[in-house]
């Protein structure tokens, strides 16, 4: 009994610390722009507070699903507020991530951290339903495009899980969807086909990148020209010299 008591009084001493830590650093990297208290504190170099209010939500209710995707993706913290969040590297450890991710949690209800299980899902719906959600932005191979007022980025560095987040999320321009709108089945679907189009099968073909059929028709019609110019050339030079 006496271990017990031990282990559930050190367990309960480790959670303590880790809430502390994640409030910490929230405190130290979220604070200045998503205050949870009745006022916000300072701003911070290079920020406006005006722009500040408009551009930081508050982070009541949304769960640790979202705070784990900004985080993890390197999105957030944001070098300045209004800014659009772009995968970049990130400035905490897989550690302080969990920790400041609990501690966002602890603020309220919200969805939890997705458990993805893409290899339930099948390749050919996936590949349909991304045609139909997602690549009018993404391109129907994932290598990302340009969208009104953003810039929606490649997937070949997102996880499973970080794909999952995003869909239910909908950071920044993209928008939401449901469960109504796609369910957790489909969404397997959809990430079995997002990690095949990281490394497709190119059968008989020059992937060129995967920068996708427009980039790839470009170069085609490049490699004619030149070769269509190399060739009036040597026709030239054959009727100069006869």
């Amino acid at each position: 009994m006496r271990t017990v008591a031990v282990i559930v009084l050190a367990l309960a001493f480790a959670g303590s610390a880790g809430a502390q830590t994640g409030k910490n650093l929230f405190g130290q990297f979220c604070a200045a722009c998503h205050s949870v208290g009745p006022t916000r504190i300072g701003a911070g170099p290079g920020r406006e507070m005006r722009q500040q209010d408009a551009a930081a939500p508050s982070l009541r209710g949304v769960g640790a699903m979202a705070a784990d995707f900004y985080l993890s993706t390197g999105y957030m913290p944001l070098r300045k507020v209004g800014l659009e969040p772009r995968r970049s590297r990130k400035v905490l450890s897989p550690g302080e991530i969990s920790e400041l991710t609990s501690y966002v949690a602890s603020l309220g209800g919200g969805p939890a951290i997705p458990s993805p299980h893409p290899e339930r899902g099948t390749l050919s719906e996936g590949m349909h339903l991304f045609s139909d959600h997602c690549a009018g932005c993404h391109q129907i191979v994932g290598e990302g495009g340009y969208a009104n007022g953003a810039v929606p980025p490649p997937l070949e560095d997102a996880s499973d899980v970080q794909i999952a987040e995003a869909v239910r999320i909908g950071p920044w321009v993209m928008p939401t969807f449901t469960k109504k709108a796609i369910t957790d089945k489909q969404l397997d679907s959809i990430i079995r086909y997002v990690d095949y189009a990281k490394h497709p099968d190119d059968r008989g073909g020059w992937a060129i990148g995967h920068l996708g059929p427009i980039p790839e028709g470009l170069v085609t019609w490049f490699i004619g020209a030149v070769l269509l110019v190399a060739f009036c050339m040597s026709l030239g030079k054959r009727l100069k010299s006869s």
